[in-house]
């Protein structure tokens, strides 16, 4: 049973005037020229959280009572089964944005923690889970005193304490964490080296071991081989064990079983929500057999023999292409370097005035737009309708950008539902579901394409609204692509193949665009790569390597474009500073950032780190229904001009525009050209 108990901290100045909800969508949306809270990614995974932000004299009080009524709700249908889940207050304070030191803060929440597990005790719980993720990063070591604090409080209240980690594997940490008061320690077994850990330092005979052996990152079925293979291992160690998910199941859709439309074959190897809690199931009641070897226990459980023929049947389905692979083969390192550097090709690509304006490629997806999609999918209009349609909302875009007067054009992105299933469509080897839901943030959902197959791109994906939208204007207008990590971290991969190869081909297939969209004129494309620090491996000695061929397959879509050819990249909603230079390596011409939510930050951290080429200063938040005024983007650029030379900086809004209204995206755009025009008019007065 999870859910969240409330915490009221005294927030950053900005919002200590707001109260109740007003204070709330502030934090999450902005309000009146308030910039919202930070918004960034849930360790490695797509889900978004908002930062806390907590001043150094915070006083933090709490309310409990929604949490614990949810509690005696789940107690009434479950009784003992009901167990509370709390994060921790250490990974909590370690993941926001603090004013003075973490213990004094972690002092100040320690007695809130300990009344709320006295009134859980009350209400008769006997089991809470403490999440405790921050344990599998690198910087752990640093909170061993943070954390012995923590649990030796908290033991004290007497209600058995499952300490819960996710996502990567103790590392360093596993010794000292295994002498923590707690009744049991849960480990993920699906990532990481938890195992080996296991095998090398044993497990304590006083805790019970929470076992994370179905992998709840992905989406496919187990291996049973596998899978019992490692459970055999375990018990060899310590009998006293537990099965569950490696992690939160809000990861991964709800029901596998009503894909109806999926080939058969790929259907029968997909596991969801729900087939996950079963595979637990199965596999409990397997163990609970005492068979003595995998091959008996597989063998003697139906449904894992049933698992074993609908894997080899899904293989029979889905061989390897060997066009792909003879491509992969033969690549050599000219395939992943432009053929001039950056200050070489820069004057030979377009002349546009100081501080150029663009976006970042969507513009709003109306109901008209999707209703569009709708009626063409149920057949209700033929292709040529549904393009003329299109057609007509890239005029108007184009027209719209025209009269705003922005630089460097983009046609809107109408056909797309999303910057990744657009593309996954119109490539071979991926395939969609028709209710595969996953949260993104608040009440945004997106549904991640399934890698089952070789990627290969049979035709043109972009380049038909491409041409519509350059041939209604004289200005330049970019070709818009999603980058390989981006479609590689925001699909399920496959299981069977490493995500440097699934990259590479994705690439290559992009690499083809590229060559494409330059045929038919474009001077400008963008390879958005917002996943691209998201992918990174929680423990930094995995850094490098992730990193090396990341890079490497952006640069094997992208090297391919010539000189001439500008070639932009967009990334959002991370932390910018520790990879400066990998970002560098990427030999993008420009790149636009998030700046807006970060006050800065990541501006300041990449003119600190010595970045040369063009930089997006994102001068607004598109997350925020807040229509920025003039003079408001005219002093964010003038941070950005403290910053960086003039010559490095464009001009955009820090996302794109699909989620807003156009009675919102009109205004803000007009007032960011106006701040732009401003700001040039005082460059050129200081020249003269």
């Amino acid at each position: 049973m999870a859910q969240s108990a409330t915490l009221s901290f005294k927030w950053h100045d900005r919002f200590r005037h707001l109260a109740g909800l007003d204070q709330y969508f502030a934090m999450a949306r902005g309000k009146d020229g308030i910039p919202a809270l930070e918004m960034t990614k849930w360790f490695d995974t797509n889900y978004h959280y908002l930062v806390p932000e907590i001043a150094a004299d915070a006083k933090p009080e709490a309310n409990f009572a929604d949490f614990l009524a949810t509690v005696q709700r789940s107690q009434a249908l479950l009784g003992e089964r009901a167990v509370p889940i709390i994060l921790s207050p250490v990974t909590l304070l370690r993941l926001s944005r603090l004013e003075g030191d973490l213990a004094t803060h972690l002092e100040n929440l320690l007695p809130l923690y300990r009344d709320l597990l006295d009134q859980l005790k009350a209400v008769g719980i006997t089991e809470v889970q403490v999440h405790e993720p921050i344990l599998v990063t690198s910087n752990a070591a640093d909170l061993r005193e943070a954390i012995a604090a923590t649990y030796s409080q908290l033991a004290q209240i007497g209600v058995p304490i499952q300490l819960v980690t996710y996502f990567d594997d103790l590392g360093a940490t596993y010794p000292w964490v295994m002498e923590l008061p707690v009744a049991g320690i849960s480990l993920d077994f699906t990532r990481g080296r938890n195992l080996a850990l296991l095998q090398q330092h044993g497990f304590p005979s006083d805790k019970q071991l929470g076992v994370g052996i179905v992998d709840a990152r992905n989406i496919w079925k187990i291996r049973p081989d596998s899978v019992l293979s490692t459970l055999e291992t375990i018990q060899s160690i310590t009998p006293n064990i537990r099965l569950h998910p490696s992690s939160s199941l809000q990861f991964v859709p709800y029901d596998a079983t009503r894909e109806t439309k999926l080939p058969e074959p790929l259907r029968n190897v997909l596991s969801f929500a729900q087939q996950k809690l079963d595979e637990i199931a199965i596999l409990a009641q397997t163990l609970a057999g005492n068979d003595p070897s995998v091959r008996q226990a597989c063998a003697k459980h139906s449904q894992l023999a049933l698992v074993q023929t609908q894997w080899q049947t899904f293989e029979q389905f889905s061989p390897a292409d060997k066009g792909v692979q003879t491509a992969l083969k033969n690549l050599t390192i000219n395939d992943f370097q432009r053929s001039l550097s950056y200050s070489l090709r820069l004057d030979k690509q377009l002349t546009l005035p100081v501080l150029p304006t663009t976006t970042i490629g969507s513009f709003p997806q109306t109901s008209e737009v999707r209703q569009l999609r709708v009626k063409y999918k149920r057949g209700e209009l033929s292709e040529a309708e549904y393009q003329a349609a299109i057609d007509a909302q890239i005029a108007e875009c184009i027209k719209l950008q025209e009269d705003i007067g922005i630089d460097v054009l983009v046609h809107g992105e109408f056909e797309r539902t999303d910057m990744v299933e657009y593309f996954g469509q119109q490539l071979s080897g991926f395939a969609f579901t028709e209710n595969g839901w996953v949260q993104s943030y608040g009440s945004r959902y997106v549904r991640p394409p399934i890698i089952y197959g070789d990627v290969v791109r049979p035709q043109p994906m972009t380049v038909r609204e491409f041409q519509v939208a350059q041939a209604l204007t004289e200005k330049p207008v970019k070709g818009m692509l999603t980058g390989p990590i981006t479609i590689l971290n925001w699909s399920f991969p496959r299981a069977d193949l490493s995500r440097q190869e699934q990259a590479f081909q994705i690439a290559l297939a992009l690499r083809e665009e590229v060559v494409d969209l330059e045929a038919a004129g474009a001077q400008v494309i963008q390879v958005d790569e917002p996943a691209l620090r998201e992918g990174l491996p929680l423990k930094l000695e995995r850094w490098n390597e992730y990193l090396s061929w990341a890079v490497d397959a952006f640069r094997l879509a992208t090297a391919i474009a010539q000189p001439h050819t500008q070639v932009h990249t967009h990334m959002c909603y991370c932390e910018f500073g520790d990879i400066i230079k990998d970002i560098e390596r990427l030999d993008a011409d420009v790149i636009s950032i998030e700046n807006s939510r970060s006050n800065n930050r990541t501006l300041q951290e990449v003119t600190k780190a010595g970045y040369s080429q063009q930089i997006g200063n994102g001068v607004y938040d598109i997350h925020s229904p807040v229509v920025p005024t003039t003079e408001q983007l005219a002093q964010q650029l003038q941070t950005g001009i403290m910053n960086l030379p003039l010559r490095q900086i464009w001009v955009n809004p820090d996302c794109g525009l699909k989620t807003r209204r156009w009675e919102e995206v009109i205004p803000s755009l007009k007032n960011m050209v106006e701040a732009a025009k401003i700001i040039r008019e005082e460059a050129n007065a200081t020249k003269e």
